[in-house]
């Protein structure tokens, strides 16, 4: 591996992690506005037409089909971004994003339950510290309905499904087209949905059952923004995790949790208190520790 290439995966990773902390912000604003069905809509919608765009101005080129991959890839990245967004408009942005980075932990669970692969003591360790990360952040936390807690553990279940499913993609696909999977089944889901809502005349919810509602006036630009963010951040992130023999750019993806933090206060959030700041510390530093190991273990 050389360094350009290990430079190359950090750096998109850092564009990633700042490009889903301002969606993030921008879902935030919108808090009051519109739910989590509606924002998963707009999120993919403003991406699906740049994302046409750029197939005008250069069309993909591909390596094979792996259609049900790519089509599970979508429904679970799009699961997660349902579940994201409804824990953002709920509980503080930087303990939202650091439910959806416990991916790091699912993926080394999922890993050794799926592919039999075992990465030794220390990433087991690891996996246990990020495990005692998540209950510090539940504990004083406690005073949010459990719903809340559970759609954030989900978000990082089905993130870490989507992630194994481009690993495995980005030796086929153009990295557009594994976003097109995203943010097409981001676009059908919702409006599916809102459809089915329209013809039975089912009572709205919060989530699934949504109805349609144009933005207005000043909602246009979080409503923007957070699209345009959310495709800058997918984008990157899979060009980060296809970059060569770059596994430490997992750990770099941290970084989303200390940017989200800081908008979050921005924003009105309160500072995390003491043992919500400990979770957070013990998640970022089991996926630090299982990004190092990984990347020993492929280097020898």
């Amino acid at each position: 591996m050389t360094l350009d290439t290990r430079y190359k995966g950090i750096f998109f990773m850092l564009l990633a992690a700042l490009g889903f902390s301002v969606m993030g912000g921008s879902a935030k604003l919108l808090k009051g506005s519109f739910n989590a069905g509606q924002l998963v809509f707009y999120r993919n919608v403003i991406g699906l037409f740049v994302l046409m765009a750029a197939f005008l101005i250069k069309p993909p080129v591909n390596k094979g089909v792996r259609l049900r991959l790519l089509v599970f890839r979508g429904l679970m990245g799009t699961t997660a971004l349902y579940t994201l967004l409804y824990c953002i408009l709920h509980i503080p942005l930087g303990t939202a994003m650091t439910y959806n980075l416990t991916s790091a932990l699912f993926i080394a669970v999922f890993s050794f339950l799926l592919f039999r692969e075992y990465h030794g003591r220390i990433v087991l360790l690891a996996v246990l510290l990020g495990f005692a990360g998540m209950l510090l952040i539940y504990k004083p936390a406690i005073h949010f309905p459990w719903y809340y807690h559970a759609a954030g553990l989900l978000s990082g279940i089905t993130s870490a499904l989507a992630y194994l499913a481009v690993g495995r993609l980005n030796k086929y696909y153009d990295a557009r087209i594994i976003v097109l999977a995203f943010v097409g089944m981001g676009v059908l889901i919702p409006a599916v949905f809102m459809c089915v809502r329209s013809i039975a005349n089912i009572p709205p919810d919060d989530v699934f059952f949504v109805e349609w509602r144009w933005p207005q006036g000043k909602e246009w630009g979080p409503v923007l923004s957070m699209g345009l963010a959310a495709l800058f951040g997918q984008y990157f992130v899979t060009r980060a995790y296809g970059a060569d023999n770059a596994g430490i750019v997992s750990a770099i993806g941290y970084a989303n949790i200390v940017f989200s933090v800081f908008i979050g206060m921005a924003l009105g959030d309160a500072f995390p208190d003491l043992m919500s700041l400990a979770g957070i510390i013990c998640i970022i530093g089991s996926g630090v520790i299982i990004a190092l190991e990984k990347k020993k273990t492929k280097i020898s």
